[in-house]
């Protein structure tokens, strides 16, 4: 049977006080998160914040849990507990920054993704969004050695046009994100898809560039502080590690200078700088904001 949104979208925000400009950010670990990057990166970005839970959706419709398995741990108080898969959408206020967020860090489902991405839908509609930008990270022939890029798109011509995103031109099976993104396309919520690349010969390593490199592109065009600038350490030792390892194979160290040139030569083009991005963003949101008032 078919599965209803109420029967799994349980929400708490009935006396929350009014949100800023808010903007929701989703990252799902899963087949699109390759190495974890976007996920662990959001965790840093919420590592010293106060986080409020607004709403959350019911796991167990979504997950076959021989592949996704609860886990059984022991409390503070000594007490057995099940861990489920969690897709908690998370209120952060920013009052340094130009916006509020709200946050889905979760996990990708198995099964009923219409359902599931309703449920996005619902939340950014009953939150006021007036966009939705989903994270990710793919193997790309980056070289370690350089700053991973981080590439967007979108279906909304004219985010598009402001921002020099691509527009989805893929046929063929999809996964979740291309289900949720034609969700909030049918709902008229306007949509940001962002990937990061990672180094493809290191997809089973950890990837704090990577994730430090989607996070400082968050932080200018959102104008949100995102803490990216605190993993410069762990960037160091990372960096080091995988030097001393491709500088003791003379092959491996062949092939990531051959990437370092293509990297270099891509990186010639002329790109619109973050300041334009981050101020052509605020126009179309303010437009966003400004359709809304006048349809009320």
């Amino acid at each position: 049977m078919p599965i209803n949104v109420d029967e799994v979208l349980e929400t708490y925000w009935d006396d929350l006080a009014p949100l800023r400009n808010p903007v929701m950010l989703i990252a799902l670990r899963g087949l699109f998160d390759i190495g974890g990057v976007a996920t662990s990166a959001l965790d840093w970005m919420l590592k010293e914040r106060d986080a409020t839970v607004v709403s959350d959706i019911d796991p167990d419709p979504f997950f076959d849990f021989t592949q996704e398995r609860p886990e059984q741990v022991i409390d503070e108080d000594g007490e057995r507990q099940i861990q489920w898969p969690e897709n908690d959408f998370m209120i952060i206020r920013y009052p340094e920054g130009a916006r509020d967020m709200i946050v889905l860090n979760g996990v990708e489902p198995h099964v009923s993704w219409a359902t599931f991405s309703q449920c996005i839908v619902e939340v950014a509609r009953g939150l006021g969004c007036n966009l939705v930008v989903s994270l990710g990270a793919a193997a790309e022939q980056t070289p370690h050695t350089r700053v991973p890029l981080v590439v967007g798109s979108t279906t909304n011509e004219e985010l598009a046009s402001r921002l020099g995103l691509s527009r989805p031109q893929y046929q063929g099976p999809t996964g979740v994100a291309g289900v949720m993104l034609s969700a909030l396309d049918d709902a008229h919520i306007p949509s940001i898809s962002l990937r990061v690349g990672v180094p493809h010969y290191l997809m089973h390593a950890q990837h704090p560039k990577s994730a430090a490199a989607l996070l400082q592109h968050l932080q200018h065009v959102l104008g949100i502080p995102t803490d990216h600038q605190n993993l410069v350490d762990e960037i160091s030792r990372w960096q080091e590690l995988h030097d001393a390892a491709v500088e003791g194979d003379p092959e491996a160290s062949a092939y990531v200078t051959m990437l370092e040139q293509r990297y270099d030569h891509a990186m010639e083009r002329n790109m619109p700088s973050g300041d334009d991005l981050a101020a052509e963003l605020e126009e179309f949101l303010r437009g966003q904001a400004d359709d809304d008032q006048s349809e009320d």
